[in-house]
C-alpha cells in the first residue's frame, strides 16, 4: 500500500542524523590543536562535547516540531521515544562539556573548581550557558518516569516550553566559541541549521494550526457515552478533506474552552472523516480528558494533524490481524471499516477487563457482519491464570497467524506483552505496526 503523504523512513533518518554528527565531529577535528598538556587535553574534550551537545539539541527540536514527513514515517509514539532517549544522551553531553571545561580552566589557572565557577560565571556568554544548562536539566528531571508520574499534565507541558529558553541560551554561547565562530563557514552552516529548525518550530506549531482552525471551522456537534468514563466527542467543519486524514491517524486537539483552551490532547480518530464531521472516541484518565465529557455543542476546536503512522500503507500482507487493548480499540475501528480485504482477511481482537468495557461494541459487530470479518473479545483480568494473549492462544484464534500483518494499539504494557507474544508465535517484528497509547 502507498501513501500520498510524503514520509521519511526511519533509516533516512537515522542515516542523516549521522551523517550530521559526523559532520560536527569533522568539524571540531578540523580546528583541534593536538596537545598533551592536560589542559588542552580537557579543553579539547570540552570543545568536542560541546558541538554535539548543541548539535543533540537541534535535533531533538527537530524530532518534536510535527514536521508531517518525519510524523508519518517514523511513528509519534516512536519519535517520543527517541526524543526521550536522546534527551538523556544530551542532558550527559551537557554534562561532560561541563566538567571538562572547568577541569580545563582550573588547570590552566591553577585554581579549584570553586574558584573555576565562580570565574567563568563572570562571562555573560558563559553565564547564559550556565542557565541553558539548569533549564535543560530542570526538562530532563521533569521527564525522568518517578517525577513525570507526580507532574501534572499541564505542569509538565508548561516545563518543556523551557527547552526553547534553554536552546536559545545555549546557542548564544556556541557563537562566542572558536569551534562555530572560528571560520565563516562554520558559523553560517551552524547558524542555517539553527534557523530551519527554529521555521520548521513556528511553521508547523504555531502557523500550520492556526491556519487550520481558521479553515475548517470545527465545532463540537455532540458528546456521546460510550462506556464508563469514555465518550465520543462529534465535530462537524468545512472543508474537511483538505485534512487528508487517514484512518489509524490522530490529530492534537485543542476544544477552546476556559479550561481546555491551554492544552492540545492527542486523540485517534475512531471513525473515518465522514463529509464534514469527525469524530474522536477518549477515555479520562485525568483532568484534561475528564473535562471533555462536560463539553457543548458550539464549542470551537483547533485540531493539527494527522499524525501517526498507524496507516493501510505499513500493510505488506493479504491477511490482517487488528489488536486492541482498552481505549486503543479507537485507531483500529476506523481501520477495521476502511482496511480493503475480502471475507476472511481482516480479524480483529479486542482486549478488556470485562464486558462492561468495551467501547464502540455495537459499530464492531456491525462492520464485523457487514464485511465478515472476525472479531472476538479477549476479556479477563490481566493477572488471570489463563492468558489470551499468549502465543498459543493467538494462533488458536487466529489460523496462520505467522502470514499476517498485524496492527497493535493499546496501552504500554499491554502493547509490549503483545509484541512479545506474537514475535513467539511467529509474526515477524517488521510486521508488527504498534502504537503505543498514552497520554
Amino acid at each position: 500500500m502507498s501513501s500520498d503523504n510524503p514520509q521519511i523512513t526511519p533509516r533516512t533518518l537515522r542515516t542523516t542524523i549521522t551523517a550530521g554528527a559526523t559532520v560536527v565531529i569533522a568539524l571540531w577535528a578540523a580546528q583541534a590543536h593536538p596537545s598533551a598538556r592536560p589542559d588542552a587535553l580537557f579543553a579539547t574534550g570540552a570543545h568536542l562535547t560541546g558541538l554535539l551537545a548543541g548539535y543533540g539539541i537541534l535535533v531533538m527540536l527537530f524530532l518534536m516540531a510535527r514536521v508531517p514527513a518525519v510524523e508519518h514515517g517514523i511513528g509519534a509514539d516512536r519519535l517520543a521515544r527517541h526524543h526521550a532517549r536522546g534527551g538523556r544522551h544530551v542532558l550527559t553531553l551537557c554534562a561532560a562539556h561541563v566538567v571538562l571545561a572547568l577541569c580545563g580552566y582550573a588547570v590552566h589557572t591553577g585554581t579549584d573548581l570553586v574558584t573555576a565557577v565562580t570565574d567563568l560565571l563572570g562571562y555573560p556568554a558563559l553565564a547564559a550557558a550556565a542557565a541553558g544548562t539548569a533549564l535543560l536539566g530542570a526538562v530532563g528531571v521533569s521527564s525522568a518516569r518517578a517525577v513525570r508520574r507526580r507532574v501534572g499534565h499541564g505542569t509538565w507541558r508548561g516545563l518543556h516550553l523551557l527547552t526553547y529558553l534553554g536552546a536559545a541560551l545555549a546557542f548564544a554561547h556556541q557563537l562566542s566559541g572558536p569551534d562555530v565562530a572560528g571560520g565563516p563557514l562554520s558559523l553560517g552552516l551552524w547558524c542555517l541549521l539553527h534557523a530551519t529548525v527554529a521555521v520548521l518550530l513556528v511553521w508547523y506549531r504555531v502557523v500550520v494550526p492556526v491556519r487550520q482552525a481558521l479553515r475548517h471551522d470545527l465545532r463540537v456537534v455532540d458528546v456521546r457515552v460510550e462506556g464508563p468514563g469514555v465518550v465520543s466527542v462529534l465535530m462537524r467543519g468545512r472543508d474537511l478533506a483538505r485534512l487528508r486524514a487517514e484512518p489509524g491517524q490522530f490529530f492534537r486537539w485543542r476544544f477552546l474552552h476556559r479550561r481546555l483552551w491551554r492544552t492540545a490532547l492527542p486523540f485517534s480518530l475512531s471513525a473515518p472523516v465522514d463529509g464534514d464531521h469527525v469524530r474522536i472516541t477518549v477515555k479520562a484518565v485525568g483532568d484534561h480528558t475528564r473535562r471533555v465529557r462536560r463539553l457543548r455543542p458550539g464549542v470551537r476546536v483547533a485540531a493539527t494533524g494527522p499524525f501517526g503512522a498507524l496507516t493501510a500503507h505499513r500493510r505488506t500482507r493479504r491477511k490482517v490481524l487488528l489488536l486492541a487493548g482498552g481505549v486503543g480499540i479507537t485507531p483500529l475501528r476506523a481501520l477495521f471499516e476502511t482496511l480493503p480485504g475480502a471475507p476472511g482477511d481482516l480479524t480483529l481482537l479486542y482486549r478488556a477487563n470485562n464486558a462492561e468495557q468495551l467501547v464502540l461494541r455495537e459499530e464492531l459487530e456491525t462492520i464485523a457482519r457487514t464485511r465478515q470479518a472476525g472479531l472476538h473479545y479477549l476479556l479477563g483480568p490481566s493477572d488471570a491464570s489463563f492468558d489470551p494473549l499468549a502465543p498459543q492462544a493467538l494462533r488458536n484464534l487466529v489460523p496462520g497467524l505467522a502470514e499476517h500483518d498485524v496492527y497493535l494499539c493499546g496501552p504500554p504494557g499491554m502493547t509490549a506483552a503483545a509484541t512479545t507474544a506474537l514475535v513467539r508465535a511467529g509474526v515477524a517484528e517488521e510486521r508488527i505496526h504498534a502504537e503505543s497509547f498514552t497520554y
